[in-house]
This record gives C-alpha cells, sequence and structure tokens, in this order.
C-alpha cells in the first residue's frame, strides 16, 4: 500500500462476489440506503451467499423447510450456534426486505426459532494483567512512546480499536483532558482521558510522533497514532502490536484490542461505576448492551468468594 493511501485511514471494501446474482446485488444497495457500515453490509451478504449454497433452490424461493435445511446443514458442518443465529438473521433481514418490496407475501424464517445462545461473558483481564500490559513498551523509542500512549488510551478510554486507530489531532484535547470521539453511527461522544492516559499520550506527542512525522516525503497525515511511515494504522498493525506485548508481559490469555475495552468496563464497574455512566463512556446505545459487565463482576466476586472464604 502506498504512503499517500496511508494519509487517509483505511476504510473496509465492499465484498465482491464473482457472478453475483441480481438479487444479491438489490438487497446490497438496499442496505446501502438503510447507511449500514460496509463491514456490517459484507456480513449479510457473505451469510447469504454462503447459505444459498446449502440446496439447488435459488434463495429468493426458499421456503421454511429451505431455512431448515439451511441451519441443519450448518450444525452438520460443526457451526456454532452463534453463527447459525447469525445466519438465521441474515435471512430473516433478506426475506423481510423482499416481502416490503412486494416481491414475495411471506417471510419462511418467520415461525423458525433463533438457537439458543449461552452467555458469552468478556475475557477476564486483571489489573495486574494491564499493569505488565502497560509496562511493555520500551519508551526509549518513538515507536514505543506510540505504542504506550496507544494502550493507556485504549484502557483508560475503553475505545473501540477503529476509534482508536483512526483518532485525530482535532479530537484530542489536553488541555481539557477528552477525547471527542464518534463511534458507531456516527454518533459522538466525549472521553476523559485519565492522569496516565494523558502523561502517555502528551510525552508522545511532545517526543515521539514529530519522529514519525519526518518521514512523510509529501502530505499531511491527522492521525495520533502514525505508523512507522507516518501513516494510519490499520486494526491489523495494532493487533499484532497487542499480540507482542502480550507475549512480553507474560499474559498467558488470548489478548485483543476489545479485551482491553472489556477490561475498561469490568473495572470500572469493580470499583463502583454505574451502569449508565459506563454506557456513555462505551458509546453503547442500549443499556442492555452494557448489562453484561455486571455478569462478569458478579462471577469475579464468585472466584474470590469460592477461592477465600472459608465456607467458599
Amino acid at each position: 500500500m502506498s504512503r499517500d493511501r496511508a494519509l487517509q485511514p483505511r476504510k473496509p471494501k465492499a465484498l465482491s462476489i464473482e457472478d453475483e446474482p441480481p438479487y444479491l446485488s438489490a438487497f446490497r444497495a438496499a442496505l446501502v440506503a438503510r447507511g449500514l457500515a460496509t463491514r456490517s453490509r459484507n456480513a449479510y451478504i457473505r451469510d447469504l451467499h454462503h447459505a444459498a449454497k446449502s440446496t439447488a433452490t435459488p434463495l429468493p424461493e426458499w421456503q421454511a423447510e429451505d431455512v431448515q435445511h439451511c441451519l441443519a446443514q450448518l450444525s452438520r458442518d460443526n457451526k456454532t450456534a452463534r453463527t447459525q443465529a447469525r445466519v438465521l438473521s441474515s435471512l430473516r433481514q433478506f426475506f423481510g426486505w423482499q416481502v416490503s418490496e412486494n416481491v414475495r407475501e411471506d417471510n419462511p424464517c418467520a415461525r423458525i426459532k433463533t438457537p439458543k445462545l449461552g452467555r458469552s461473558l468478556p475475557k477476564d483481564l486483571s489489573e495486574a494483567d494491564i499493569e505488565r500490559l502497560l509496562a511493555a513498551p520500551d519508551m526509549d523509542t518513538a515507536l514505543g512512546l506510540r505504542d504506550k500512549a496507544m494502550l493507556e488510551v485504549l484502557y483508560a478510554c475503553g475505545l473501540r480499536v477503529s476509534e482508536l486507530i483512526h483518532l485525530t489531532i482535532e479530537q484530542v484535547n489536553l488541555n481539557a483532558g477528552w477525547l471527542q470521539i464518534t463511534g458507531k453511527g456516527n454518533k459522538t461522544r466525549l472521553v476523559p482521558l485519565g492522569e496516565y492516559a494523558l502523561g502517555a499520550l502528551e510525552d508522545y506527542l511532545t517526543y515521539g510522533r514529530g519522529e514519525l512525522v519526518a518521514h512523510l516525503k509529501a502530505g499531511n497525515c491527522q492521525a495520533v497514532f502514525l505508523t512507522a511511515q507516518g501513516g494510519y494504522m490499520t486494526r491489523q498493525n495494532f493487533w499484532y502490536l497487542i499480540k507482542r506485548y502480550a507475549k512480553t508481559a507474560a499474559i498467558d490469555k488470548d489478548l485483543s484490542p476489545h479485551t482491553l475495552r472489556h477490561a475498561f468496563a469490568t473495572h470500572l464497574i469493580n470499583h463502583g461505576a454505574d451502569l449508565r455512566s459506563v454506557q456513555l463512556l462505551l458509546g453503547h446505545s442500549d443499556l442492555s448492551t452494557t448489562q453484561i459487565y455486571t455478569h462478569v463482576a458478579t462471577a469475579r466476586l464468585q472466584k474470590l468468594h469460592a477461592e477465600h472464604h472459608p465456607r467458599g
């Protein structure tokens, strides 16, 4: 990828399907009109494309038994209940769209129950794990200063990885100690940095970023966190980065950028933060999405009780 392209955030491309059938193209256009993000559109189209292969009957002509056959095939292929539920949801959306367009009169998914999903709790990362992870970068290099600031900001603010790597200079207010984040649905929220993240960010902007900017031969990149070439970082870049630091910190857990977002929320609740405040900080549109972290905190308390109480 050229350095010129790296001057702008790298956005996902629309999924390309060879000889895409007209009904999928029309549904894709409807998703665009609804304002769905590229990743969401790709997920729908990918699910429908694979589902259509489960039977010779063309997808627009499916009946309830075809949907059941598709789900049964997914089960035989050892796909998880969550994957089956996602495919069923995509099929519901597709046939619902057909009904709204008067292409058909019924939705064959209407009476098919969603596979039962067990409660999936976020991965638990202790505060001691976090301390080791945050201490892993080499602060004597520009990239180390950058990485330290990224990890501190991610944990202090509970950002999504896309919000972190797309953060621009104009979104940062060091004097006030806030970030102005544009999240899902283009919704804007203010998130406080906190003392440690603010200090790490100031150090990077003062002593590290200028060295990375110097690698640019032309143009101007507004990203806060630059690559070694002076451009925007990708999600994959940061995913590999956090894996490397987890290994350096001897954290024997499957870490991802989202794990730190979970840790941010869980540790806030462990220390007494109310659910509504955590919802606002995370940028969740629905409080029920945030409630999962109360279960994480409860599970942790039960574990501590079992380990340390004489009658646990």
